[in-house]
């Protein structure tokens, strides 16, 4: 089995604030650890891969992502809210999405590559087939 040690983060006020590794512990001590199961996260934001899909990090402005593709991904007030693909799509779902999980919005599909700390790292991102 494959066995993960997380502790539970408490703010100021008492409340829950999210998961941590042992992993996440010491990357705060020694720095940015590079494991098999990171990607480079200095190499910009929105790369083309060879099998017409797209490569885009969590933290990509929604903004950015919609003239990357030609798309309007809010239309509303309530989704301004948000100012990260990974944010607006991880609302979208109800939850902080896993590798593997996927999620459509305005004709893009949108894949979980990576998930870390709480927050999708990166996506692929590829146009609905019609």
């Amino acid at each position: 089995g494959n066995r993960n040690h997380l502790a539970i983060v408490i703010d100021e006020f008492g409340r829950v604030a999210g998961l941590i590794t042992i992993e996440d512990v010491l990357e705060q001590i020694v720095g940015e650890i590079e494991d098999e199961f990171d990607i480079a996260a200095d190499e910009g934001d929105i790369f083309a891969l060879a099998d017409r899909t797209y490569r885009v990090s969590g933290v990509t402005p929604i903004e950015r992502v919609e003239d990357a593709f030609g798309v309007k991904l809010v239309e509303s007030d309530m989704d301004q809210e948000f100012d990260t693909i990974g944010g607006l799509i991880a609302h979208d779902m109800g939850h902080v999405p896993k590798r593997g999980e996927s999620h459509s919005r305005a004709g893009l599909d949108f894949q979980v590559l990576q998930s870390k700390g709480g927050a999708v790292k990166w996506f692929k991102v590829s146009p609905e087939m019609p």
